[in-house]
């Protein structure tokens, strides 16, 4: 979600009005979707068969190189075969896509009035699931902390600690004073999310923005967080068992300082030996004028430099691209990236130029070459 210093607030609404896109890019009415059990297309990433995990799934990274657990025989780019789209219907409207996989089923997460959720059991058909964060639930300090805060965004869920994890911002366009709240549950399949509070927040003195959260459990099985949206880019702060913020270590990750610092809406992954950090260049949250692109490092561990395919370091402004838009699909960010055990994938939003430039969810197949660099169907 575009919290960059300056921006108009008039694009703090993604396509506002538009069909199937209520308030900040929340679930679009409507249902349909694919039968269960639907096959998902085949390329890079061939059928879902179930299990794996998302990127904060603790015991899913293994060590540097050679390990099955680190997904190095994952997804291999095949000229002959590239990543696909996938063919996806249903519940589609959605802004600040992530996905997590627990039991065989995908839980969605995205930017609402109050957080917006859906479901797949096959990643093709998608409906729509009950808020995280109904109104009549929304603790009393986002708006003592944040005042005038009204859709909450671009929420990241995550697994450790024997729970379940979700983090979501608490903001309003163009300010830097934000915060990022923090739920937990057992289950995804029962019960109701307990408020945390605030994990970290931000106020107009500081040079960064504590919006746009992302977990990712590195190696080791410790938890941290990346955030960050335009100032001085992406940040990152370690997090105990319980998900609480653990000392006062702020790790800087990405900036643009000659492009307006327009970089944010971080996710972290780990893939044979490489932790890569996907970021969202430029604007969104202009419709059909949004100019947002999906950029991409790596680096051998979360706390040294992330550098492009071309050796320039993510806080010097590199970036190797991913995605940008095309003919119908504008401003593709706010990725994320799920692995099941056959494939790995793609998620993110676009703006629909056949829909009057309404958000939208897009999967895509998401391959590794022989280098280790993502390779992305799409826009």
């Amino acid at each position: 979600m575009n919290g960059g210093a300056g921006a108009s607030s008039s694009a703090g609404t993604p396509a506002a009005g538009a069909s199937g896109a209520p308030g900040s890019g929340g679930a679009a009415a409507g249902g349909g979707g694919a039968s269960a059990g639907a096959a998902v297309a085949g390329g890079a990433g061939g059928a879902v068969a179930g299990g794996g995990g998302n990127s904060g799934a603790s015991g899913s990274a293994g060590m540097a190189g050679a390990a099955p657990t680190d997904r190095c025989d994952i997804s291999l780019y095949d000229a002959a075969k590239p990543p696909k789209q996938l063919e996806i219907t249903g519940n589609l409207g959605t802004h600040d896509p992530m996905v997590l996989e627990a039991a065989g089923k995908f839980y969605l997460f995205a930017t609402g009035d109050n957080l917006a959720a859906k479901t797949s059991s096959d990643l093709l058909g998608w409906q729509s699931a009950p808020e995280p964060l109904p109104s009549a639930q929304r603790p009393a300090w986002v708006g003592q902390q944040v005042p005038g805060v009204s859709n909450l965004w671009a929420p990241d869920a995550a697994f450790f600690g024997g729970q379940y994890h979700l983090y979501y911002s608490a903001s309003t366009f163009g300010s830097n004073r934000s915060c990022i709240g923090h739920l937990k549950r057992a289950s995804l399949t029962s019960g109701s999310w307990a408020d945390q509070g605030s994990v970290i927040c931000s106020a107009t003195s500081d040079d960064y923005n504590a919006i746009d959260p992302n977990v990712i459990v590195d190696e080791a099985g410790t938890p941290w967080l990346s955030f960050g949206s335009f100032w001085s880019g992406i940040k990152m702060i370690k997090l105990d068992q319980s998900g609480a913020r653990d000392g006062a270590s702020l790790v800087a990750l990405a900036s643009r300082p000659s492009n307006s610092g327009a970089v944010e809406a971080p996710f972290l992954v780990r893939r044979c030996g490489y932790y890569y950090l996907f970021v969202s260049w430029d604007s969104c949250c202009k419709g059909v004028d949004s100019t947002y692109n999906t950029r991409v490092g790596r680096s051998a561990s979360l706390t040294e430099p992330f550098v492009d395919r071309d050796g320039k370091p993510l806080l010097q402004g590199g970036g190797t691209l991913v995605l940008q838009g095309g003919t119908r699909y504008k401003g593709p960010g706010h990725n994320a990236v799920l692995f099941t055990k056959t494939g790995s994938y793609n998620i993110y939003h676009a703006y629909d130029a056949n829909n009057n430039g309404a958000p939208v969810l897009r999967v895509a197949e998401l391959a590794w070459d022989e280098g280790g660099w993502p390779v992305s169907a799409g826009p």
